[in-house]
């Protein structure tokens, strides 16, 4: 393409909300074009969800191994090689842009790609400058350039890493300091405890995971415990970092009181800041809120009506799911107008840990502020397929407005929770009620058929029995 250049639509940034977002606007017949800094997939594809997952999943072989005497099955114990693992990651990357044409499908959509742009500013409400020269107009622009990792102004931070120096590790260490709870903290926590890594986690709120669900915090922290974990809530904060001997001693505070934990490796996952501070916003007239995030409305706008906001740089959920759909959102808007507000309630969430969690929809804490809520809530330990993989820690919840039979949250710990939650997330954008949801023959045995107990427990609380094809009221119950 040529130095300068006008289109309809311009995206920033080449991860989950960008790509989403480029997607739909040229969908939508705009003239579009995707600027990135670096490559076209962002951190998801190089550096997040999908490397990670993959360390996930050679935990979880980790795990089935120890399992097999149980199964009259003689081998040796497993051990973990971290060069070979990391190089099966590099291979999952590669096959993935092998099989997964980013580019391609962008471009075979009628998106111009300018990619490895470098930085991107504002030079103007309706224009912007690459690093590599690019001057580009657009009639609207969206904002997906993502975010970074957080810092913090203690002595000895320079000691720590992020979940992203993972990769460059040489060996899998003798122990680990985890600071942070939220979707990578407790993986990372989770992924190297398979390992054989002795983790201790440290978290400032008064729970691990506090997005979650506060009896999936409970189960979660109970079976990190199980699996030796240390867990340390409602800490008053990290106080300093020192190395020692080529050991690091984690200072913090907790109740008042000092205490420290000598390890070989501080992970922080305190959180994301946004990528924004390079773009020039105030030349643009667009402003951000007290946290330096991109503020935005339900229909990922900024206040400058043209230009939107989507994926981690404006601070709401910082996931890629959430991502995907302000993307997809953000494009509609700036293309058809503002007539489509997003709704976070039907997107799952999940993380691949050991147990895995899961939701979709009102935790039960906040159901219950507006609806008179019933709960269906079923143990792991009760299902044919858990029990059968030995699998058996965990349940599953559902959340339902008592009148209405309305599905309003899913919560889920257990073995392929992560998988399970999306039949639910289904249903809730189906619109199915509980008795609908209980109906559905699911195949036996499965992890799903746990939804559909639920379900059928949520019934029998409220007195309803199948009768001629229909749910009706037992005599003499509500």
């Amino acid at each position: 393409m040529t130095a300068d250049q006008s289109f309809d639509v311009i995206v920033l940034g080449g991860g989950p909300a960008g790509i989403a977002a480029a997607e739909r606007a040229a969908e939508l017949g705009a003239r579009t074009a995707l600027v990135t800094q670096d490559f076209v997939g962002g951190m998801a594809a190089h550096d997040g969800p999908i490397p990670v997952r993959t360390l996930a999943h050679a935990a979880r072989l980790v795990r089935e191994a120890q399992q097999l005497a149980r199964y009259g099955i003689a081998a040796a114990p497993p051990v973990v090689n971290y060069d070979r693992l990391l190089a099966r990651i590099r291979d999952v990357i590669y096959e993935f842009h092998q099989q997964v044409d980013l580019i391609g499908d962008l471009e075979e959509r009628g998106v111009t790609i300018v990619a490895q742009a470098g930085a991107a500013r504002f030079v103007d409400a309706h224009t912007v400058t690459t690093a590599v020269g690019h001057h580009l107009t657009a009639h609207s622009i969206i904002i997906c350039t993502g975010g970074h990792s957080r810092t913090l102004p203690i002595p000895g931070f320079e000691h720590a890493i992020t979940h992203s120096d993972a990769w460059g590790l040489k060996a899998i260490p003798d122990s680990m300091v985890v600071v942070g709870s939220g979707a990578t903290g407790a993986q990372v926590a989770s992924i190297f405890n398979a390992f054989g890594t002795r983790v201790t986690m440290l978290e400032a709120a008064p729970r691990i995971l506090m997005t979650e669900d506060a009896e999936v915090a409970t189960a979660v922290k109970a079976a990190y415990e199980a699996n030796g974990v240390q867990v340390v809530e409602d800490i008053e904060g990290l106080t300093a970092i020192e190395q020692r001997h080529g050991r690091l001693l984690v200072h913090y505070r907790l109740a008042g009181e000092p205490y420290t934990v000598e390890t070989a490796l501080v992970v922080m996952a305190i959180g994301w800041l946004a990528n924004a501070e390079g773009l020039n916003l105030p030349t643009a007239g667009v402003a951000t809120d007290t946290r330096g995030y991109i503020a935005v409305n339900g229909y990922m706008q900024t206040n400058v009506p043209h230009i939107f906001a989507a994926g981690d740089v404006n601070g709401r959920h910082m996931l890629v799911p959430v991502s995907s759909q302000e993307g997809y959102y953000a494009a509609t808007n700036a293309v058809k107008g503002c007539h489509a507000p997003i709704r976070y309630d039907l997107i799952p969430f999940g993380s691949f840990t050991n147990p895995e969690y899961a939701q979709v929809g009102l935790t039960e804490a906040a159901a219950r502020e507006t609806f008179d809520v019933v709960i269906g809530k079923i143990g792991f330990d009760r299902f044919p397929r858990s029990i059968i993989d030995g699998r058996t820690t965990g349940f599953c919840k559902l959340v339902a407005d008592r009148a209405s039979l309305q599905i309003l949250g899913c919560h889920l710990v257990g073995e392929r929770a992560v998988e399970t939650v999306q039949l639910v997330a289904a249903g809730m954008k189906a619109g199915l009620t509980v008795a609908q949801l209980a109906e559905l023959p699911l195949s036996f045995p499965t992890y799903v058929e746990i939804v559909g107990w639920a379900a059928y427990d949520i019934l029998q609380q409220v007195g309803l029995d199948r009768r001629g094809g229909q749910w009706v009221a037992h005599l003499g119950r509500g």
